[in-house]
């Protein structure tokens, strides 16, 4: 295990996993999943988006994107409109209820991020967090 411990890009990934495993532990009573949510919070920081573009920016495959819109509309947390430009797209955008979903995630998220950082002090939080902004920032360009 040293060795794999050695290597940042495992680490991230085992990280990655672990939050990936609390966060959708809080989301099983919604019957939503990460990527749901992934969805819903881009969402809110858009005027909505082509399923298209939600496949890019959020790196899911175009078809899984599909069903992940179905979910959510039938939950009434997204909808499809005719694209202001273009009325033979469709755009997604979040609805009030998504967007009251979203607030209630908040404080979960919170304890999600509490839990998996909990060995690290504030300036330590702050420091990795600032590390991986720029290294996610880096891998959009």
């Amino acid at each position: 295990m040293r060795a794999l411990h050695a290597d940042a890009g495992y680490l991230l990934h085992r990280l990655g996993l672990r939050s990936g495993q609390l966060f959708n532990a809080f989301l099983q009573e919604s019957g939503l999943r990460l990527r749901h949510y992934a969805v819903l919070r881009f969402l809110a920081t858009s005027e909505g988006a082509l399923q298209r573009e939600l496949a890019a920016r959020l790196g899911y495959d175009p078809s899984a994107i599909v069903g992940l819109v179905d979910d959510l509309e039938k939950q009434g947390l997204a909808e499809r409109r005719p694209a202001p430009d273009d009325r033979r797209s469709r755009i997604v955008v979040l609805t009030d209820a998504g967007r009251a979903f979203l607030r209630g995630t908040d404080e979960a998220g919170r304890r999600v991020t509490a839990e998996l950082l909990a060995p690290l002090d504030d300036a330590d939080r702050e420091t990795l967090h600032t590390l991986l902004l720029r290294v996610a920032e880096a891998g959009l360009d």
